[in-house]
C-alpha cells in the first residue's frame, strides 16, 4: 500500500474560527499527518484550544478582513474565493475536511479526497437553517440570490473531488441526493478512555427530580455551540418547567438570548477546558442532545462516559444511540417532547447500564478512526495513480499512432 509518509500532503479546513466537532476531527487529521500544513479560510486562535498554535496553520487573505470575529457571517460570499486562492498544486494529497467551502480548494493535479461533514447545510437546508437566524430584511431580501450562488458553487466544487468520505449513512445520503457522488462512511472519532472515569456498573440517580444544582450526579448536561439551529431553545424551556437541574456548555452569539429565557435552574458553563467537560459528562445523569445533527460526536462523547442521551430522533443520532438502552428518543424539537423525555427518563432511568453504552462508544475510537482514514486515502491514492498510469498510457499510445 502507498505510503503518504513519502508525499507531500496538504489538508484544507473551512474555517477556524471556533470549536467544535468537525475541529476535534481535524485535529486528529493532523495527529496522523503531523507536517501537512493545515490551509483555512479564516484562523481566530483566541477561540480555539491552545493546542492549535503549535500546528502550521495557513489563513486566506480574508484573515487581513476587519471585525472578523464579530462579522465573519457578513462576509459569506468571499469564502469561495478564499478557499480557490490557494494553490495547492505542488502537493501528492490534498483533505479537504469540508461542511462548506473547503472541498473547493485549488488543487491541480493533486489528489484530492474529502471528509464530508455535510453538503453546505446553508445552501441546501436553508428553511432549516434560516428559521432561527436574526438578519436584516435588506439581507433577508438578497439571500435568496446567494443561496442560488452557493448552491451552483457547491455542485461545481464538488465535481473537483476525486473520492468523497462521509461521517455517517446520513451524509452518505446527502453526498448521494445532491452531488450524486457515492462515498465511503468512517465515523468521526471519539478517544473513549478519556471520557470514562470509573462509573459504577449500574450507576443509579436516587436523587432524580432533585432542584439543587450542587453534588454530583443531580443536573442533566447539554454541550453544544450556542447557535440557532442546535434547538437548545426547547431544552431551555423544558427544564424552565421541569424545574431540573441543567448545565450548558458551550459558546456561541445565541447565548444571550438562551440566558434571557433561563430560570435559575439552567446553568451556563461557556466554554470549558477538557478536564472540567469530561467532569461534567462524568457526574450528570444523562446529556441532552437536542439538534439534528450530521453525525453527533456530544452523544458519543456522553456514551463513552457512561451516560445516556436524550436525543431529538433524527441525523446521525440515529446510528449511534440505542433507544432504551444507549438513551432515549424524542420526535418533535418542541419543550413538551423534551419535556416528555426527560419525564420518560425518570421513570426507567435504573435501566441503563453504564458499561454496555461506553461499549457502543468504543465503535468510534480515535485510533480506529485514524487506521480507517489512513487506509482508505492510501487505497484512494493507489488507485488514483493507476487511473493517471493508465491514462498517460493511452495518451502515449494516441500520440505515436498519430505520429504513424
Amino acid at each position: 500500500m502507498e505510503n503518504l509518509k513519502n508525499r507531500k500532503v496538504a489538508i484544507v479546513h473551512d474555517y477556524l474560527n471556533q470549536y467544535g466537532g468537525a475541529e476535534r476531527v481535524l485535529e486528529a487529521m493532523h495527529e496522523m499527518y503531523p507536517s501537512a500544513p493545515i490551509y483555512t479560510t479564516i484562523y481566530l486562535p483566541e477561540n480555539l484550544p491552545r493546542k492549535f498554535r503549535k500546528m502550521d496553520i495557513r489563513p486566506s487573505f480574508m484573515q487581513e478582513l476587519p471585525f472578523l470575529r464579530e462579522h465573519f457571517k457578513k462576509y459569506l460570499l468571499l469564502y469561495p474565493f478564499a478557499i480557490r486562492s490557494f494553490d495547492l498544486s505542488s502537493y501528492d494529497v490534498v483533505l479537504s475536511s469540508s461542511s462548506a467551502f473547503a472541498k473547493g480548494a485549488n488543487t491541480g493535479s493533486a489528489f484530492h479526497i474529502c471528509y464530508c461533514y455535510t453538503p453546505m447545510r446553508f445552501a441546501w437546508r436553508f428553511d432549516d437553517y434560516i428559521k432561527k437566524e436574526q438578519f436584516s430584511p435588506a439581507i433577508k431580501k438578497l439571500l435568496p440570490l446567494i443561496i442560488k450562488f452557493l448552491k451552483i458553487w457547491d455542485l461545481w466544487s464538488s465535481s473537483k473531488v476525486d473520492n468523497f468520505i462521509a461521517t455517517s449513512k446520513n451524509i452518505r445520503g446527502r453526498i448521494q441526493d445532491i452531488y450524486n457522488r457515492d462515498a465511503e462512511v468512517i465515523y468521526p472519532p471519539v478517544a473513549p478512555g478519556n471520557y470514562y472515569k470509573g462509573i459504577p456498573r449500574n450507576y443509579t440517580v436516587g436523587n432524580f427530580g432533585a432542584s439543587s444544582n450542587s453534588g454530583p450526579g443531580n443536573y442533566f448536561l447539554l454541550v453544544s455551540r450556542l447557535v440557532p439551529y442546535k434547538r437548545i431553545d426547547i431544552v431551555v424551556k423544558a427544564f424552565n418547567s421541569l424545574g431540573l437541574p441543567l448545565r450548558i456548555i458551550g459558546e456561541g452569539p445565541h447565548r444571550q438570548c438562551l440566558e434571557s429565557m433561563a430560570n435559575s435552574n439552567v446553568k451556563f458553563l461557556g466554554r470549558v477546558s477538557d478536564e472540567v467537560l469530561v467532569e461534567n459528562y462524568s457526574a450528570c445523569q444523562a446529556v441532552i442532545s437536542p439538534g439534528e445533527e450530521d453525525f453527533g460526536l456530544v452523544p458519543v462523547e456522553a456514551m463513552a462516559s457512561g451516560k445516556p442521551v436524550i436525543a431529538y430522533a433524527g441525523g446521525g443520532v440515529l446510528e449511534t444511540v440505542t433507544d432504551g438502552i444507549s438513551g432515549i428518543f424524542f420526535h418533535e424539537q418542541t419543550p413538551e417532547a423534551v419535556f416528555d423525555a426527560v419525564a420518560r427518563f425518570g421513570r426507567i432511568h435504573h435501566v441503563f447500564n453504564s458499561d454496555a453504552i461506553r461499549e457502543r462508544a468504543l465503535v468510534f475510537d480515535r485510533e480506529v478512526f485514524k487506521e480507517k482514514l489512513n487506509g482508505l486515502i492510501c487505497e484512494k491514492y493507489e488507485e488514483y495513480l493507476a487511473r493517471e498510469k493508465r491514462g498517460m498510457s493511452v495518451m502515449g499510445a494516441l500520440k505515436f499512432a498519430s505520429f504513424l
